[in-house]
């Protein structure tokens, strides 16, 4: 696995754990931002800080843009891990002028993938597809 799908993955557990607590995914960052020594230390990768700043910085618009193309599930119906994939999708997709658009589906893909139901993948897919075919278009 590669350091910045390392972030990623990092950066879901902040956004899902703030999601399901209810609180800003950066009071997360900064109370799992301790520097520690040793083995078992996991601090905090740069990438990580990145991504879920911006999403929490662009989260009125991310939210909105899941709401207006998840079509038929409305925020509150889909799982929580499905609802931060897609969130850090967005986010890459339309902000991080670093990471090719298909790099971003392929890594929202993975996660799906690995840490939801079956049908999260293609359900994943779709959303981001339609995002990423309208990105010259959205207004952000």
């Amino acid at each position: 696995m590669s350091a910045r799908s390392k972030a990623r993955k990092q950066a879901l557990d902040l956004l899902f754990e703030a999601d399901i607590r209810g609180t800003n995914a950066l009071e997360i960052l900064n109370i799992r931002d301790v520097v520690e020594e040793g083995p078992d230390a996991r601090p905090i990768r740069d990438y990580t800080r990145e991504l879920v700043s911006g999403v929490s910085e662009k989260s009125r618009k991310i939210d909105e843009l899941i709401t207006t193309y998840a079509q038929g599930w409305d925020m509150d119906r889909l799982p929580n891990v499905d609802r931060n994939i897609l969130r850090l999708g967005i986010y890459e997709i339309l902000w991080a002028n670093n990471v090719p658009v298909g790099v971003a589906i392929d890594e929202a893909l993975d996660l799906a993938r690995e840490l939801s139901t079956d049908d999260s993948a293609s359900y994943v897919h779709g959303v981001l597809g339609r995002i990423a075919s309208l990105k010259e278009t959205l207004s952000i």
